[in-house]
């Protein structure tokens, strides 16, 4: 499990505002809110918690189910590792391979092999699997869905702050913040008028 901040370019107030310690989203915020329930409902290896839609950023909580890579089957690792062996034979130097041409086509199979059993192409796990993807899959949508509303500002600060939940009290700790963000917005980090 990850907690998840997403900030706005220059903390600008761009989902809405507080009032009586609750938060009041505008139509940019409502998106954000709705883009963030539709990343669960689009991937299913991802479970989402706590989350709320601040003024100036979004704070979550994703559960990424599976074990993506470790699924990989062993066989091709093992196979991997005996071509790489053979290809040493030859005396060429795995970071040159796309140079290298060996009688037995040995480059041929490595590429081959490298695409059966990477992360890209394991069973359980692809490329949008992970946390970057899922939260640059997110800010592009949100970002797509303002512009066609006419938003013609930079929307996101760069990168997101991601920090690992590994056990139940930081889980239960981390999720009452997310909840009473909006009662205590005025002391909160990310507070700006």
């Amino acid at each position: 499990m990850y907690f998840i901040t997403i900030c706005c370019q220059d903390r600008r107030s761009c989902f809405g505002k507080i009032e009586n310690g609750n938060m009041q989203l505008n139509e940019y915020g409502q998106i954000a809110h709705n883009e963030w329930i539709k990343t669960g409902e689009l991937r299913s290896q991802i479970t989402l918690g706590a989350f709320v839609v601040m003024p100036n950023h979004v704070h979550g909580i994703l559960e990424i189910n599976g074990r993506g890579e470790l699924h990989s089957p062993e066989n091709g690792m093992t196979e991997l590792h005996s071509l790489i062996n053979k290809m040493d034979e030859f005396h060429s130097p795995i970071y040159n391979i796309g140079e290298f041409h060996s009688p037995n086509n040995k480059t041929g199979e490595l590429h081959s092999l490298i695409n059966k059993t990477g992360e890209c192409d394991s069973p359980l796990r692809g490329p949008s699997n992970n946390v970057g993807a899922i939260i640059r899959g997110y800010k592009s949508s949100v970002t797509k869905q303002l512009g066609l509303m006419g938003f013609d500002k930079k929307l996101w600060q760069r990168n997101y702050y991601e920090h690992i939940i590994r056990n139940e009290q930081s889980y239960h700790t981390i999720s009452e913040y997310i909840i009473n963000n909006p009662a205590k917005w005025a002391g909160d980090k990310f507070y700006k008028l």
